[in-house]
């Protein structure tokens, strides 16, 4: 049972969400188009154009693409590690009894696609580093779909589905961190490091001004860059070192101060804007036997049939152990819509290619294959959705704030 301020909460970020949903699919609509016309140049010139920043010995120079992917992502992770950090301790996810169901099915979406993926492109070392793209969830699309059904959406069911894919970008962060990882700078890393064990003697300390924070945490970012970590994990740092629980001289929680006031920026900016940037695939010489090659083939299958298989296989078989229970108010066949949703990998699953791949050959691959199967697990998940929701309106949905 959730709270009436919870419940606000749910549909205040759903709301976010939703807009920030169709402002993704307007920009990745936007990048194909771009990219199969004659402003083809255009789109990849300006995702090629270098940026520069120097200061004294210390360069960064790199196309606009990877500052998108480097840079904006990390801001993104930062609001995620807000997210986790605020469930974790007092959200939908501070007991067992409320996580237990989202994070066992959040497991099965996460080994089933990836096992998927990896029958499939067994025996080439160089396309099995792919395995963990149909892995991912992207929150954005599928509480966009989600809130294409209105207010007769359970919102038991929006919190499973919150839950579930912040879990799986929990996950995804885990996955980065530890498989993802290049060739180490010691002395950057340790510089980073530093950075961290400041940012939570301020938090012991009892600093609560925001500014310091970030100061720090873009030093960090700089670091991890340099380091071979992949720099939008300083994000994830940086955000469990702020406060929640004490208050600032305003009387606010700096994390959900910060957390409000970053999380339409992000799902109305951060994220359409890296959709053009990765999203764009030239079709001009598309072939239908293209979907069928091992790495789209993998990823399609993985979002389409793994999450499905593993969300529903696992909430099933976490209930008959009695690890878990199924909300009062859900059924069994919302729980199946949930799982299809839950396929829309698109941000997250193309994020993750970029860092599994360099290439453009394989990179056009993984788009192909997050597209495909992405579209499908929406389409199906909505109808699915549509047909097992109440004709009328909830009656209980709270006044929006």
């Amino acid at each position: 049972m959730t709270s009436p301020n919870q419940q606000r909460g749910i549909f205040g970020l759903l709301r976010h969400e939703a807009a920030g949903g169709v402002l993704l699919m307007a920009a990745a609509a936007t990048a194909l188009v771009m990219d199969n016309s004659p402003l083809a140049w255009l789109y990849d010139g300006l995702l090629a154009t270098p940026v520069v920043i120097q200061i004294g010995a210390l360069v960064i120079d790199k196309p606009l693409l990877l500052w998108i992917n480097d840079g904006l992502m990390a801001v993104f992770f930062f609001l995620v590690g807000l997210e986790i950090k605020r469930e974790l301790i007092e959200g939908r996810l501070s007991t067992w009894q409320q996580a237990s169901l989202p994070a066992v099915a959040a497991l099965g979406g996460m080994l089933i696609p990836a096992a998927i993926y990896i029958a499939i492109n067994a025996g080439d070392p160089t396309t099995l580093n792919g395995w963990a793209i149909p892995a991912a969830t992207d929150i954005a699309f599928a509480l966009g779909v989600l809130a294409l059904l209105g207010n007769r959406v359970p919102p038991a069911l929006k919190v499973f589905l919150l839950a579930l894919a912040i879990l799986d970008d929990l996950g995804a962060i885990l996955i980065i961190a530890l498989f993802y990882t290049a060739e180490l700078s010691v002395v950057s890393l340790a510089i980073g490091a530093a950075g961290a064990l400041v940012l939570l003697a301020m938090n012991l300390s009892g600093v609560t001004r925001i500014a310091p924070y970030v100061l720090v945490g873009v030093i960090m970012w700089v670091c991890v860059l340099k380091s071979g970590v992949h720099a939008t994990l300083a994000g994830v740092i940086v955000a469990l070192t702020i406060p929640l629980r004490v208050r600032d001289v305003e009387g606010r929680s700096p994390l959900r101060h910060l957390e409000g006031t970053l999380h339409p920026w992000v799902a109305l900016g951060v994220m359409p804007i890296f959709a053009f940037g990765n999203a764009g695939v030239a079709l001009t010489d598309f072939a239908l036997e293209d979907l069928f090659a091992p790495i789209p083939l993998g990823i399609a299958l993985g979002l389409f049939l793994g999450k499905q298989i593993g969300v529903l296989g696992f909430a099933w078989l976490g209930t008959r152990l009695g690890l878990c229970r199924l909300p009062t108010g859900i059924a069994w066949l919302q729980v199946y819509g949930v799982a299809l949703l839950s396929g829309v990998g698109f941000t997250m699953s193309l994020f993750i290619g970029t860092l599994a791949f360099s290439d453009p050959e394989h990179a056009s691959a993984v788009r192909l294959g997050v597209l495909s199967g992405s579209t499908l697990s929406a389409v199906f998940g909505y109808v699915v959705l549509r047909l097992t929701m109440p004709s009328t309106a909830l009656q209980a949905r709270p006044a929006a704030t």
